[in-house]
This record gives structure tokens, sequence and C-alpha cells, in this order.
């Protein structure tokens, strides 16, 4: 792998090692290999219960994949399962996300299965029911909850959202993520609370900048601020402890050492060029200034009111319907939806678009921008596209573009599945008036810097949305360059769905397009069509 240089890494941190550079211990297969010969959990995760066992206040900054959870539901299980005599108690598990409590309780469930523990009679597997979540207001709110019960008495309880009232909880309490929940903060200061009534608390997480209230704890625990003992395992600790032979052993592949180096770089490659986020999300090293381009305070500063975010989310059944019905039904979504908000654009001001592709893992974003008196881009709404085919995306699009009043350019994302709509609409409004984009290192470096200074001297004025919000804090810079890191943030409005930055990135492309010397307004001197043919003379003769 290519080396790092000092002055891309971040703090005290001079470079990373190659595998080759590794310990012979860590590089070597062991003749006898035998990944179970010290038992199920590796070194880093049977220390780690030790730890846990001996301090009722625990933090684990980890490695991504390095099985610190997996080894917590293990003793979980165990205590859960024994006598209060035994040291016995009731486990609550709050992850980041609903997924994250159902493979919790999933992998206790097993393990309870495997050991034979003192289990209900009649054990059917996992219970799904709703906790009843005591708000600060007084009022209660029900949240899907899933929960394994014990004939010790006790259960495990992972819960499928953040509670807000986790200083209700009684028992041993494992918050999963902690970085990355919704209210970090919150979080933290529930836990402080908990030990108010001799709770024992089990927080663990990667991490998510050196800014992030999670490094904090970690920071005064170091410094004998608050009575947290903190335990730490890399990527590397786990590799070291035999990551690679158990990974063998579950894929059924021979374990090499040629294998284990190839292994080994394609996981630090994968990160490329974002080296911070391979420290961060490997070697458990926050990234300096939380990584991002703009404070989020200057964000704020150019989020003047809030503004109409649209969202059409559809599920995989719909893409199977017929196509004239998928169209039907979208003409009347954007009669609903989209009618309303044409009616609130200025029809005296000049109009530029920029519009993201996605079609799965992420959302499809469109903004219009207009250029006001004083030359500030105002974005007056935004519609965001998830899971919706790509037909309908442009029958939403064209839509849009045609009734912008005074349009002069957009610019779209021309990268991968984005290039067929981006060349579409370009035949559709010509190709002076749609700029299709390849969203790369070098687009980035030749504009982002101004997109981050509209709002440094705020000229850019965006709905004031969490979610945008969120989207834009994700553009960091990566070795002098502003883009998106290869990470994903819950969704605020729907935490079962994860952010890509998606409006950010549309935000930039309409910044970029509202810059350009569009000529006219489109279809002000000539009809769409002369416009097409008088580019495609000009393809020609180029």
């Amino acid at each position: 792998m290519t080396m790092a240089t000092a002055a891309q890494l971040p703090g005290d941190v001079e470079r990373i090692l190659s595998f080759d550079e590794l310990p012979p211990r860590v590089r070597r297969i062991p003749s006898d290999h035998n990944p179970l010969a010290s038992g199920v959990l590796m070194d880093p995760q049977r220390e780690w219960i030790r730890q846990c066992h001996e301090n009722d206040l625990m933090i684990a900054e980890k490695g991504r994949r390095t099985g610190i959870t997996y080894s917590t539901a293990l003793d979980s299980t165990i205590i859960a399962a024994s006598s209060a005599d035994a040291g016995g108690d009731n486990i609550y598990y709050i992850g980041d996300t609903k997924e994250k409590g159902l493979e919790f309780i999933g992998y206790c469930a097993h393990m309870a299965k495997v050991m034979a523990a003192a289990m209900a009679d009649g054990f059917m597997g996992i219970e799904v029911f709703l906790f009843e979540d005591q708000q600060e207001d007084g009022s209660s709110k029900q949240i899907t909850s899933y929960r394994i019960r014990f004939a010790s008495g006790f259960q495990i309880v992972a819960l499928s959202s953040n509670p807000a009232n986790i200083r209700g909880l009684q028992g041993i309490v494992i918050i999963d993520e902690a970085a990355f929940h919704k209210n970090v903060q919150a979080v933290v200061d529930a836990c402080n609370a908990l030990l108010i009534w001799g709770g024992k608390i089990r927080v663990i997480s990667t991490h998510n900048g050196d800014r992030n209230p999670f490094n904090q704890l970690i920071l005064d625990a170091d410094a004998g601020v608050n009575p947290f003992k903190v335990f730490r395992c890399t990527f590397d600790d786990a590799v070291a402890a035999g990551l690679f032979e158990r990974v063998c052993m579950m894929r059924k592949w021979e374990p090499t050492e040629e294998r284990k180096r190839t292994w080994y770089n394609r996981i630090r490659g994968s990160y490329g060029s974002n080296r911070a986020a391979m420290l961060e999300e490997l070697d458990a090293i926050p990234r300096e200034g939380s990584g991002v381009a703009i404070p989020g305070v200057v964000i704020e500063s150019c989020m003047k009111e809030a503004r109409p975010v649209v969202r059409l989310s559809l599920d995989s059944e719909f893409g199977l319907k017929p196509v004239d019905e998928r169209r039907r039904w979208c003409d009347d979504w954007i009669r609903a939806n989209i009618d309303p908000l044409l009616e609130l654009l200025d029809p005296k001001l000049d109009h530029y678009f920029g519009f993201d592709y996605a079609r799965y893992m992420d959302l499809g974003c469109f903004g219009p921008i207009e250029v006001e008196q004083d030359l500030t881009r105002k974005v007056p709404w935004i519609i965001e596209l998830y899971n919706v085919p790509k037909s309908q995306q442009q029958q939403i699009l064209f839509y849009v573009i045609r009734r912008l009043p005074r349009f002069r350019c957009g610019a779209m994302d021309a990268t991968g599945n984005g290039q067929g709509l981006a060349e579409d609409t370009a035949d559709e409004f010509g190709r002076m008036n749609i700029l299709q984009v390849t969203l790369n290192d070098a687009w980035y470096r030749a504009n982002m810097l101004s997109f981050v200074e509209a709002f440094e001297d705020r000229t850019i004025d965006v709905p004031r949305d969490a979610d945008v919000k969120n989207d834009l804090r994700m553009l960091v810079r990566i070795n002098g360059i502003t883009k998106l890191p290869n990470l994903r943030v819950v969704d605020t409005k729907d935490g079962e769905k994860k952010r890509h930055g998606d409006s950010a990135i549309m935000l930039a492309l309409g910044w970029f397009a509202s810059n350009q010397d569009a000529g006219p307004p489109w279809g002000a001197s000539r009809g769409r069509r002369e416009s097409v043919n008088m580019l495609k003379g000009y393809d020609n003769a180029a």
C-alpha cells in the first residue's frame, strides 16, 4: 500500500505501517493454526469483558469490526441467564440504529441456545414489544424494542431507537456506537445520571471526530475528571489476536500469509486518499476538527428560514408496476407536491438548479437556485428521491425544469448511473443549459473552494433543515480537497435510511451552475428543438 506522509495525517501520527512492517507474529500463520485454541473469544475481547467485570463504568474506543460488541453480547447472555446471587442482572442495549439492536439481540439469542442457558420454558425466540419511553415533559412514547426473557427472571432488551429517558433504566446499560447517536451529548449526559443509582454502564464506539462528545468523554476519563475506565482495541490489535484466521474459518478459506497480506492491504487501501477516515475507523484515532470543511455555526448562519424539503420514498414493488400506471401515479404526486413548490418561485429572478442522482443506497436530490438582486444564491426548496425509478426521476425533473422561471443553467451528476439521465436531460434542454458533471477529485479541487467560501461570505441561503445541515457537515478536507468521505449517517427523518451528503453535493452542483455564463434564459430567444439542433450542429462541426 502507498505510505502516507506526515502532512497527510492528523496529530502526532507519522504514518501507517504496511503489512510487511507488522510484527512477525501478526504476519505469519502458525503451523499449528487453530483459531479457537484459546476459546471462542480473542484476547482483546476477553480482556474487555474482564475489565467490565472489575469496573462498573467502562468505555471502549475501537476500530470497526473488532468484535467488542460481539463479546459484550456473549457476556450479557451469561449475566442475564444467571441468578441474582450469581450476579445476574437486566441488560439494556441501546444502539444508534434499529438494525444494530436487532443484530445484538440476535447474537444473544443464538448464544443462549448454544449454551443451553436456563431460559423460560417454551422459549420461542426474540420478542418484539413496545417499550414505554418516558419523555421529559411527562408524556410517554412507545418505541419498538426486542427482548429475550430468561428463567432467572432477568431479561436482555434491545431498544430499537434512542430512548429519551435512559436515566430510568436500571441494570447494565450498553450504549453502542455512542459517537453516532442522534444526540450524542444527551447520551453522555444520561451516562452521568445513571451513576446516581449505581448503574453499570458500557459505552462502546468508534470515533466520529475529535470534537465529538464521545471523544471528550474519553479525554475526561484519561484526565481523571470522570470515573470511567477506557479500553482501546484497534483493527491491528484484532489482527494480531487472530481476526484474519477466524475470518478464514468462517469463510472456509485456507489461511496463508499471502492471502492475509492481500486481505489486510485491501481493507486499508479501500479508504483511498481518505487517510483521516482510515485512522478513525481502523485505528481509533479521531479526525481533527471533526473533519468538517464548513463548521456547523457557519452553516446555520446561511439557513435563514425553514423551507420545504419534499421527499418521495418508494418501495421496491413500485418498480414492478406497469409503465403507464407508474407514470399516472407520478403525475398525481407531482400535482399534489410539486405544483405548490413552483408557486413559491419568484418569476422575476434567474433560476438555476443542481441535481445529484441516486437510485438505491443514497438519496437523489434536486434543488433550484434563485439569484437575488444582491447576488445571494437562495434555495427555495428541495426535493429528495429515495428508491425512485429512473423514468420517474426524469418525469419529475423534466416537469420542474420546464416550469422554472427564467431558467438558465443546471448542473447534474453524470457519474456512473447518473450519466444516462444527465445525457437525456441535456438532449431535452440543450447542452449549454445542462452541465454534465463527472464528480471526481479534479472537479472537487476546482470548484469546492468557492462553494465553501459562499457559506463563509453568507452569499448562499439554504433551507433550515437538520438533514441538510448534516449533509453539509459531512464535507471534509482530504489531502487539500473538499469532498465527501466514504461514510454514511442516519437520516433524521427516517432512522432506517442512510445519507451520504446527498443535498451537499446537489447544492455544490447548483452553486457551480449559478456561476456559469449561460446566456439568455432557456426558451427566451429560441425554441427548445432549435437550441438542441444548433448544439448538434456544433458537435458535428467539432
